[in-house]
Formats: C-alpha cells, sequence, structure tokens
C-alpha cells in the first residue's frame, strides 16, 4: 500500500508499505477522506511536543470496512466509518470513569502511533463509529474536529439563550461555535483576523468582534444587550488571549480553555475569584460527542462547507506539503481523497 509519511521535521515521503497485519479486534479500513489538522502541520514544522518520528499523520478519518479481525463483531463490512483517534489504556482511573479522552497513557492515530495518511489502516473497532448513508466522505472526515469542539461545548454545560463568546476562529473554534449555536446559545465569535471573521458571519450567520480592537469589551456587552458572556470558549491556544478571559465573563461564569498554550498562565485571582469562575479544560472527546456531531450533521445543521476550503488529492499532495499545506496561510480546512 502507498503511504505518506513524516521521517523527520521538514520530511515528509511517499513509500510502499506492507498491508497491515489485524489484531483481535481490529478491523482494516481502506481510507476514503481524511481532515488536515494543526497536528499534521505542527508535526511537519516540529513544533508538535510529546511527538516521535518517523510517523504517518492524520487522525481526521473516514473510511470503509474491508476485513474484519478476530472478535470484531459489532462493525460489519462494506460500511463507512468515521474514528475516534483516541486509544485509551482501560485502566487509568479517568478511563475507570469513563473520560477516555484524556486516559493518563493514551495514543492517538497519526500523532503517537502512526494514522489515515495511508491507503488503509488497522483500527480497534471500539473506535470506529458507523456514518449514515446520507453523509458524504468529506463530512465522515470532518466529523473528529466537529467533535472536539462538541466536548467543549458539552464540558460546558452550554444551554440554551446562554451568552457564549468563543474566541478565536479556527477549525476548532468555528465548530465550537457551530455546536454552541445548534443547542441555541447566543454567539459572538472573536477572532483578530478578518478573513476568519468574514466566513464566521458567511456561514454562521454570527456576530465577530476584533479582540484588539480599542473598544473590545463594550462591543461586547453590546452584542449581549448589556452584560458579558456567561461562558468563554478559548481555542487560541495564546498566552494573552487565555490571560484575559476572565475580564470577558460575567460572575458566576464558565471559561473553557481549548487550545493549548505550551507554558504557564497568570489569571488575576481577585477578578477570578469575585466572579466565582468555573476553569475547565477540554481535550479530545468521546463517542458520544461524535454521535452528537453525526446526529447534527445528518439534521444538516453542520454542513462540511462550513469548514473545508481545499481538497487535495492524497496520491499527490505531499509532494507540495510545505508550500501547499504548511504554508498555505489561506488554509482553514483541508481535506484529503483517495
Amino acid at each position: 500500500m502507498k503511504t505518506l509519511i513524516c521521517q523527520h521535521p521538514e520530511k515528509i515521503e511517499y513509500i510502499e508499505r506492507d498491508m497491515p497485519e489485524l489484531k483481535a479486534g481490529e478491523a482494516l479500513l481502506k481510507i476514503r477522506a481524511v481532515g488536515i489538522c494543526g497536528t499534521d502541520i505542527h508535526a511537519f514544522a516540529g513544533r508538535q511536543p510529546f511527538f516521535s518520528y518517523p510517523r504517518v499523520l492524520g487522525h481526521e478519518i473516514c473510511g470503509v470496512v474491508e476485513e474484519t479481525g478476530s472478535d470484531c463483531h459489532r462493525v460489519k463490512k462494506g460500511r463507512r466509518y468515521s474514528v475516534i483517534p483516541c486509544v485509551p489504556c482501560g485502566v487509568c482511573m479517568a478511563c475507570q470513569e469513563g473520560k477516555t479522552n484524556c486516559c493518563e497513557n493514551v495514543s492517538l492515530y497519526g500523532v503517537h502511533q502512526d494514522g489515515g495518511f495511508s491507503e488503509y489502516l488497522a483500527v480497534r473497532e471500539e473506535n470506529l463509529v458507523e456514518l449514515p448513508p446520507g453523509l458524504s466522505d468529506n463530512a465522515g472526515a470532518l466529523v473528529e474536529c466537529f467533535a472536539i469542539g462538541a466536548h467543549a461545548v458539552r464540558r460546558a454545560e452550554i444551554k440554551s439563550q446562554q451568552n457564549v463568546l468563543v474566541v478565536g476562529a479556527g477549525p476548532i473554534g468555528l465548530a465550537a461555535a457551530a455546536i454552541a449555536k445548534a443547542k441555541g446559545a447566543r454567539v459572538v465569535v472573536a477572532d483578530i483576523d478578518a478573513g476568519r471573521r468574514q466566513q464566521i458571519t458567511d456561514k454562521l450567520g454570527l456576530q465577530t468582534l476584533d479582540p484588539i480592537q480599542g473598544n473590545y469589551l463594550d462591543a461586547l456587552k453590546t452584542c449581549f444587550d448589556g452584560q458579558l458572556a456567561c461562558t468563554l470558549l478559548d481555542a487560541t491556544g495564546n498566552k494573552s488571549s487565555m490571560s484575559r478571559s476572565v475580564d470577558l465573563i460575567g460572575h458566576g461564569g464558565k471559561i473553557v480553555f481549548i487550545g493549548l498554550y505550551i507554558g504557564e498562565l497568570v489569571l488575576d485571582d481577585p477578578t477570578f475569584h469575585k466572579k466565582e469562575t468555573t476553569l475547565l479544560a477540554s481535550r479530545n472527546a468521546t463517542r458520544e460527542d461524535f454521535e452528537c456531531v453525526i446526529a447534527f450533521m445528518t439534521a444538516g445543521v453542520l454542513p462540511e462547507k462550513l469548514m473545508v476550503n481545499k481538497e487535495y488529492d492524497f496520491y499527490s499532495f505531499g509532494h507540495r506539503y510545505k508550500e501547499d499545506v504548511v504554508e498555505n496561510k489561506s488554509l482553514v480546512k483541508g481535506v484529503i481523497k483517495f
């Protein structure tokens, strides 16, 4: 089978590899589409923490089951599935409590073990979520990205008519905003990039703000009829943005950090305390989040065009991966087609 492998930072190349050997409980997936995530870009550039090379990238995966190994009882040959990339250990405290997304020893397809930039992949049956016939392969590849946003919204317990501020309009922020809107929340999105703000307006019909404008706080209150946000979802991974978050919520509000900043954060403690702030982190997603996204997609609430602005051919895009993917400033979300 043909595989695109990142040998080390700045080097990615096509190789021929033997077909995967199925272990008990695994299914052989013929890959149909793979979404490109920031992880795939950072890994190529050598900026991905806890990463080892060589590695086959790709964890936003849609494929068709072509073969099942022993002890596979749920998945069926010929049916399409989205892949939950997190492979939990099953024995740590988080796993025992059903929080497999934050397993102490979690391994992700495409990050800690080889992923979907390949024609075939052996995947644990437990990590496959069936897709209905009406969804495209592209949509199936996007389920994982949307599920990250869905998990953050679920962590925040967002309800109808709540004031929700999403900071960061990249794919994860867009997903979180779309899911929060689908839950009935009053959503405003902040991003420093005018193009991304316009995309939010055009595709989601939401109000947007520039967080570095001088009247940002007053503009936010105007959007929410004189109030601050009840819940803030920060998908930036930016220290300045995350540190400022406590100023943007009302008393009794919540902050959910989706984006990861590698380092220490400082929050103003008097403000944090007087608001009795709830601070949460959101990491990865679970089957419940995948099923939520698939239900919204089936209902037409989350069309793939909300996110995808570039398609790539698997058999050629690797030759210009740096130029067409890593250095492509206009890229919002790309999908690789097989």
